[in-house]
């Protein structure tokens, strides 16, 4: 209910802002909105070769287009004509508009995403029917029945959650959504409530998104992309962050479902994360960088391939018992790609909704005047301006990944990749989760539609990795 009315929100606030900045002038053209591309010049006004100034009519008949660098708000504008028309173009376009959102949903989303469920639901299959989930389940137990009592002990959810939470702590995207989206349709199994999410839903979800992180591969990639000094320095801090929203998220929704938290198991398995992060920090701080490049680029893939090596390996040494219910290794393969291909065609209707309304909002200059206004009131808090300039990740980050990513590029590169902008920015983008994004497909693929507190706790961790960020970052840097 309330993802609805907030999707519902920010659509119409969204168009009705865009329909009013064009009717009192303030734009020239709205079709950016709905036809425009990503990172396109916004045209902001048209008019006719003679009408321009001499010197610039000359400069821009004599080339057929002329650039004004730093022409507005340290934008450079360029003047182009064609046909005895001049075209004014200044800036970029945010995102791209509703009709080409949609058309990349499916190419550049869907197609893949598709690819990426299929693949590792076949490979999820295998775990299932080598029977293999269910002694994991059972190893697992007494450390998931503390956190998730709902959920019957030996229960294959157990897997699917311990190998989601594993991908995520690896930094393996692409792998963390199909074992999470098959989590979430096991745990839709034991819900009462078809319609209504339950509380080992909630749970899931919001470890989920805390992101607990090791190898922040992709941060590496774009800091080293961007020359910096130790494009690894900031593992450090997004791993503490990432810690503190995962101990956050569970003790929220903990406190909230009134889970025991005095279980020696319980501290035991918090206790040896800790440890383990501890030592792993210490080791990685303590390479050279080419040997930290190289122990942060091998260790997550490697990982990866052992865990599907693992299961391959597993499951023909038990290929008795596909045989005994009528399979073979290979067709239960099969099975469990095609069970990933129905899983993603459900979830695209949500996805599409969420991305545009996601595009809506960021193209109608809402966006910018929100964290405009939150920037000018940390300003007048005295908050270092360092912070101030990397916030714009930090709000954009629940929204849109891609979104948020690029204003953290926009923020080496305006800063410095090393400048406390730049680090900062790098460590929002790594410690939070796509939250409306992630909400919107987790349950739109078991078709939960009551996610009861699940927003708010989400939007509350997000919240917290923020200020752990900031604090870390400020102690660091």
């Amino acid at each position: 209910m309330v993802l609805s009315r907030f999707w519902l929100i920010i659509v119409i606030v969204s168009v009705v802002y865009i329909l009013g900045m064009l009717a009192t002038g303030n734009v020239y053209s709205i079709d950016y909105a709905v036809n425009g591309k990503k990172d396109d010049a916004l045209v902001v006004r048209e008019t006719y070769v003679p009408q321009l100034p001499a010197g610039l009519r000359d400069s821009v008949l004599a080339n057929g287009s002329y650039v004004v660098k730093g022409a507005t708000r340290r934008q450079d504008t360029t003047y182009t004509a064609e046909r005895g028309i001049v075209r004014v173009t200044t800036g970029k376009q945010a995102t791209d508009g509703i009709l080409p959102t949609c058309k990349s949903a499916i190419l550049d989303l869907l197609l893949p995403l598709i690819a990426y469920l299929s693949f590792f639901c076949g490979i999820l299959q295998l775990l299932i029917d080598s029977g293999a989930s269910e002694k994991l389940a059972k190893l697992l137990s007494p450390v998931f029945v503390k956190v998730f009592p709902d959920v019957p002990a030996r229960h294959p959810a157990i897997s699917y959650m311990t190998l989601n939470f594993a991908a995520n702590f690896l930094g393996l995207d692409s792998a963390a959504t199909p074992f999470g989206l098959k989590a979430m349709e096991s745990l839709q199994e034991i819900n009462p409530d078809k319609e209504r999410a339950s509380n080992a839903q909630i749970m899931f979800l919001c470890l989920h998104a805390a992101g607990l992180t090791l190898i922040p591969t992709s941060i590496i990639g774009y800091r080293a992309a961007q020359n910096a000094q130790n494009p690894a320095d900031v593992m450090l801090p997004c791993i503490i962050t990432s810690f503190v929203g995962t101990m956050a998220a569970l003790l929220i929704v903990g406190i909230r479902q009134r889970i025991n938290f005095k279980s020696g198991v319980l501290l035991l398995s918090i206790g040896g994360i800790a440890g383990l992060l501890t030592g792993l920090m210490f080791y990685i701080t303590h390479l050279g960088m080419a040997e930290k490049n190289h122990f942060t680029n091998n260790i997550s893939n490697v990982i990866l391939l052992v865990i599907i090596l693992s299961i391959l390996v597993y499951a023909f040494l038990h290929e008795k018992v596909f045989t005994t219910a009528g399979k073979n290794v290979f067709s239960s393969f099969v099975d469990g790609v095609s069970s990933g291909l129905n899983t993603g065609i459900t979830i695209f209707p949500y996805i599409l909704g969420m991305l545009v309304a996601i595009s809506l909002f960021r193209n109608s200059g809402v966006f910018e005047i929100i964290s405009g206004g939150i920037a000018k009131v940390f300003l007048m808090m005295g908050v270092d301006r360092g912070v101030v300039d990397a916030l714009p990740v930090a709000i954009l980050r629940p929204f849109s990944s891609s979104g948020s990513r690029g204003f953290m590029i926009d923020a080496m590169q305006t800063y410095g990749v090393d400048s406390l902008a730049g680090r900062l920015s790098s460590v929002f983008q790594c410690s939070a989760e796509t939250t409306f994004y992630v909400i919107a497909v987790y349950f739109g693929s078991v078709k939960v539609k009551n996610t009861r507190y699940t927003l708010s706790t989400m939007l509350l961790v997000d919240l917290i990795c923020v200020i752990a960020a900031i604090v870390v970052c400020s102690l660091f840097f």
